[in-house]
């Protein structure tokens, strides 16, 4: 199961829960480095997670079908609220989301097949890593410095972190684009991951017209792409230009599409 991806939601939400009291009223109300988003939004889309998890809302389906303009609505919805509102929020159902995603961990409902409408198919343990994986790339990326507004530091990143929201990315690679992001790749890719979150796996091509990419261990492809676990969350979710942050070897062109494609959300 994913004991680590529970132990990597509940450190970063340690390290957020740690921020908050810092931040003022006019901080709050900065641009954050997530487009579109102050920083109370950033909590704002959290909280709303967090509180979707232990009191799922029935089905809607005139809510939009793109996970990104999804997110955009539940934050819109809470636009109006006071700072103070969002954080009770957050607050209150953070603690029962990260104890239902430990709950999660145990059979006989570990290994059930999820819908996370928008982003794919998951087993049931692995959503705390989809937490993991939110707390830590909105914190880190969109609400702290260098790249966000808040002067607040944490200790460096570190490997039972990042680890699990790599994990979490790779798994959603194949589904969040599907057909988009699938005919990016003709032949296997190799992700060389460094630093803390290190892996290294290869992207293999759709074995037929409606298949999917495979994501699996290991480095089966003489075209690489190396970057840092870290520089991964930053570009492979768009924060950043891959061009940037990456070292290609291998056949370039190959590898060019699907890193001009690749959009985890």
């Amino acid at each position: 199961m994913t004991q680590a991806g529970i132990a990597a939601a509940r450190s970063s939400t340690a390290q957020l829960a740690e921020i908050i009291p810092q931040v003022d009223d006019e901080q709050w109300e900065l641009p954050s480095a997530c487009g579109g988003w102050r920083v109370i939004d950033v909590v704002a889309h959290l909280a709303a997670l967090a509180s979707e998890a232990v009191d799922p809302p029935p089905p809607d389906p005139s809510l939009p079908k793109n996970r990104e303009r999804y997110h955009d609505l539940r934050v819109d919805e809470r636009r109006g609220w006071s700072h103070a509102e969002v954080l009770d929020e957050w607050r209150r159902s953070t603690p029962r989301q990260l104890d239902l995603l430990e709950a999660a961990q145990e059979p006989p409902g570990a290994d059930e097949a999820v819908e996370v409408p928008g982003l794919g198919t998951y087993p049931r343990h692995l959503l705390a890593n989809t937490m993991a994986f939110n707390v830590f790339c909105h914190l880190r990326n969109d609400m702290l410095a260098p790249d966000g507004p808040l002067p607040f530091t944490l200790p460096e990143p570190t490997d039972s972190q990042v680890a699990p929201a790599v994990d979490f990315m790779l798994a959603g690679l194949p589904q969040m684009q599907g057909p988009e992001l699938t005919a990016t790749v003709d032949g296997p890719l190799v992700l060389d991951l460094t630093g803390p979150g290190a892996t290294t796996v290869t992207v293999f091509p759709a074995s037929g017209p409606d298949g999917e990419l495979t994501v699996a261990p290991g480095a089966d492809a003489s075209t690489r792409v190396h970057s840092t676990a870290l520089d991964f969350i930053a570009w492979a979710t768009t924060r950043k230009p891959w061009r940037d942050h990456c070292r290609i070897t291998g056949s370039a062109s190959a590898a060019t599409p699907f890193l001009d494609c690749l959009n985890i959300i």
